[in-house]
């Protein structure tokens, strides 16, 4: 097998060749090392590379597969985190200049779980500083460009982790979602971003923004690896006060079910106030290839969703400010403009708005799980346009103007008011060739609804046999 193979497997291809000992960890770490060593410059994704201890790691992976002592579909599989997540004797620099030295003392309690089950870890990957950002320009670290048009953005904040999964620098990352962070870049980089139920994976170990909307999820390239690292992931975790108790069933036993059965409502308002054509094409085309399937799909009213900005805004703005009160205080002066703007913006607000904002969540939730009562899924759109230019501060809508920044998660951010599990899968391409997505949202702590959806969306449309050309 040729390293140019290697690349381009799936987790699952390649975990199944490495448990039958047809492919060599060695060789798959050493192939992705060399794909980022010639790839990675132009859309600077990595912060931290970290080959020497994947190499090492990878030697101990091949020991253990040859004893037969295989730990499951993640053993051997080189992944990159998003550089938010702790990992011992690894700077985490949360892509900011003042944590630039950190460097903990303990992993996360998902990269614990990620090494427990073979994975190896090939590097640290660029973000919008802090977090908070959807358009992944990084003031110190340098933008992430998009690998299907590199003078494009990725998309935030997890831009790093959506252009190294793109691009094949690694079979799959870990980001955050606190208002479409991982299914921003997903949909503008062409691959699979999965939100998870709020609460279903610890945070422990994860540098917040949003301490009632930070979720952390997969980023991969096809629907089934989103499932391989969510199962490995997920689980309740004592240390973490918001992680959930739930039943634990893993996705991939868990109960099938029959496409035919199935309801997806379609919000008609909101979604597709501001909508470009071409992305606004491709989402009627995804309803048509979920009909063929057997699914039902019906339009439905949900004015709630225009309180969407409104209440997302204010928890989100008025909780980063909160956790970084000190850091605007004493190192204002290293934070990035846009960053430092919106802190500042977050900490002159009220607590009676943040109050009155929690209290509309409540009543926001409540109208948004009654879909539940109906429809088994929600189908939307996951950004209103495909990527922008790295200069461009405006977008165009049918004559209108929208600012960037704003625009990129104005769709994602009611599910991360919901917290209910949402996952983007690419869904075509615009006239210059670049990736679009679609979300699916279901009830709490169904991801293997999300899966088994989307994967059967996905092997009907086809989309998975495009690749950037970088």
């Amino acid at each position: 097998m040729t390293s140019s193979q290697t690349y381009e497997l799936s987790i699952s291809e390649a975990g199944d060749l490495l448990k039958k000992k047809e492919l060599s960890p060695i060789e798959l770490v050493e192939d992705h090392i060399k794909r980022i060593e010639t790839k990675n410059k132009p859309l600077n994704s990595f912060i931290t590379k970290t080959f020497d201890k994947a190499i090492d790691r990878a030697k101990d992976c091949e020991e253990e597969i040859s004893k037969g002592q295989w730990k499951g579909a993640l053993h051997g599989i080189p992944l990159a985190i998003k550089d938010l997540f702790y990992t011992k004797d690894i700077p985490t620099t949360v892509g900011s200049e003042m944590y630039k030295q950190f460097i903990p003392d303990f992993n996360a309690t998902v990269v614990e779980k990620l090494e427990s089950s073979g994975a190896i870890l090939i590097g640290k990957l660029n973000m919008h500083e802090l977090a908070f950002g959807t358009t992944g320009k990084n003031f110190y670290y340098g933008d992430c460009t998009n690998p299907w048009d590199t003078k494009k953005i990725t998309g935030g904040s997890s831009s790093g982790s959506a252009a190294a999964v793109s691009a094949g620098l690694c079979m799959g990352s870990l980001g955050t979602d606190t208002g479409g962070s991982i299914r921003i870049p997903a949909a503008l980089c062409g691959i699979v971003g999965l939100k998870p139920t709020f609460g279903k994976v610890s945070r422990k170990g994860v540098f917040p923004l949003s301490n009632s909307l930070d979720t952390v999820g997969p980023m991969t390239r096809t629907v089934q690896d989103s499932q391989i690292i969510l199962s490995a992931i997920s689980g309740h975790d004592p240390q973490d006060r918001h992680s959930a108790k739930f039943e634990e069933t893993d996705i991939q036993v868990a109960q099938p079910v029959k496409l035919e059965d199935l309801k997806i409502a379609v919000p008609t308002d909101y979604f597709f106030d501001h909508i470009s054509d071409s992305v606004n094409t491709a989402f009627n085309e995804v309803i048509n290839v979920l009909q063929s399937l057997g699914i039902k799909t019906n339009n439905v009213n949900m004015p709630i969703l225009n309180h969407s900005l409104a209440i997302s805004s204010t928890i989100l703005m008025a909780e980063a400010a909160n956790i970084h009160g000190e850091n605007l205080k004493k190192h204002g002066n290293l934070i990035g403009p846009d960053v430092l703007l919106r802190l500042k913006q977050g900490s002159m607000i009220l607590a009676s708005d943040y109050l009155q904002a929690q209290r509309a969540r409540q009543k926001f939730n409540l109208e948004m799980k009654s879909l539940f009562d109906d429809y088994d899924l929600i189908l939307s759109p996951t950004v209103a346009v495909t990527a922008p230019d790295l200069s461009q501060e405006l977008v165009s809508i049918n004559g209108k103007s929208h600012a960037t920044g704003a625009l990129m998660p104005r769709l994602t951010r009611p599910q991360n008011i919901t917290g209910l599990p949402t996952i983007s899968i690419p869904c075509g391409f615009d006239e210059h060739n670049m990736p679009i997505g679609f979300q699916l949202t279901t009830a709490a702590f169904q991801e293997s609804k999300l899966i088994q959806v989307g994967a059967a969306y996905e092997k009907e449309a086809g989309w998975l046999k495009y690749s950037p050309n970088i």
